[in-house]
């Protein structure tokens, strides 16, 4: 796959600014029949303006349940959520609904990664995209004619690049492809100018050459829009050419964060490097190798390390005590290995 073109600036500039959003010590848990699920255990992270971050992790490992608590869309009786969530300094824990609904209406959004799940079959895209936008304007306060909503909503069809955009406006979502349909929720993503924006395994489901088409028009409106972009995906591939920092998540925990170039130059955490270690390589050879054992049970994991189960280089002090992850700085790694303990790297 031809790598997307990247976004001009240095990389100092982005790191000089306020982020955008900042997580810290994100814990999230819910109620089952089992007990309670501890699913997030101390996350934290932060994205500036004009930055592509990408959480990484496999399946399960909590990068959806983080998505869903900073855009507020989960279920409230049954998660508990405890720790900070800040976007451009205000505090969304303590929000009041309303407020919510409006910072995700004009500051915040996001693109879902199954457009057959996320648009309604029966209601025409137009009508579908026309909502957003009344609904927007009406959580500001402001009024829009037919007319005026519609000129908006060509405009941004055309943004994305689709052909024809009128003849969208009428069609149903069975009516288009799948690489067209994840195009209209990028547009409705960027309906009402937001300045953070959140990826949820784009085009997963797609063709690998319309996956790398959205990847490529993606990356391409972050640039133009100075948006703040977090990716959310487990294909290390598309962490590799979308983004320029990376946090990589196990069992919901950071376990290492870094620059892109850092992380795969030189991946430190053993689950990392283990990920890695999973990629077939183009120029054949050996097969690639797996991770032994599964994710944890959320409602009784391990104590100390959460990976240590699975890790080959656990040691004592791995079973009991949970290494330390800071935010900030450049590359850094929550292991035991890096302080002498837990065996050989």
């Amino acid at each position: 796959m031809t790598a997307p073109r990247r976004r001009g600036g240095a990389a100092g500039a982005v790191q000089d600014r306020e982020p955008v959003l900042e997580v810290e010590d994100l814990r999230v848990s819910f109620a089952t029949f089992d007990g309670v699920a501890e699913v997030l255990n101390g996350v934290s992270l932060e994205v500036r303006p004009g930055q592509r971050v990408g959480l990484v992790g496999e399946s399960g490992c909590g990068k959806s349940v983080t998505m869903r608590a900073i855009m507020g869309i989960l279920p409230e009786r049954a998660a508990r959520i405890r720790g900070r969530l800040r976007f451009e300094g205000r505090d969304l824990l303590t929000m009041s609904r309303a407020q919510r609904q409006a910072l995700k209406g004009n500051a915040m959004s996001m693109v879902f990664q199954d457009p057959m799940t996320s648009l309604n079959p029966v209601f025409r895209i137009g009508e579908q995209l026309s909502d957003i936008v009344r609904w927007a304007d009406r959580r500001r306060g402001e009024h829009r004619t037919g007319n005026a909503r519609r000129a908006r909503i060509l405009e941004v069809l055309e943004q994305v690049r689709l052909p024809d955009p009128a003849r969208i406006l009428d069609a149903y979502p069975l009516q288009l492809s799948g690489g067209m349909r994840q195009r209209v929720l990028i547009a409705m993503a960027l309906l009402n100018r937001p300045r953070f924006l959140i990826a949820d395994e784009p085009g997963t489901a797609l063709d690998v050459t319309t996956q790398d088409e959205i990847l490529r028009l993606l990356n391409d409106l972050v640039r133009d829009e100075r948006l703040a972009l977090l990716m959310i995906t487990h294909n290390l591939g598309v962490v590799r050419e979308m983004t320029d920092h990376v946090y990589v998540m196990y069992a919901g925990n950071v376990v290492e964060e870094g620059t892109t170039a850092e992380i795969f130059a030189a991946p430190a955490h053993p689950y990392t490097r283990a990920l890695f270690a999973c990629v077939p390589k183009l120029s054949g050879g050996r097969a690639f190798a797996g991770i032994d054992g599964t994710l944890p049970d959320y409602t009784q994991p391990p104590d100390g390390c959460r990976f240590h189960p699975r890790c080959p280089h656990a040691g004592e002090r791995c079973l009991t005590l949970p290494p330390a992850f800071a935010i900030g700085g450049s590359h850094r790694s929550a292991c035991w290995l890096h302080e002498g303990e837990g065996g050989a790297a």
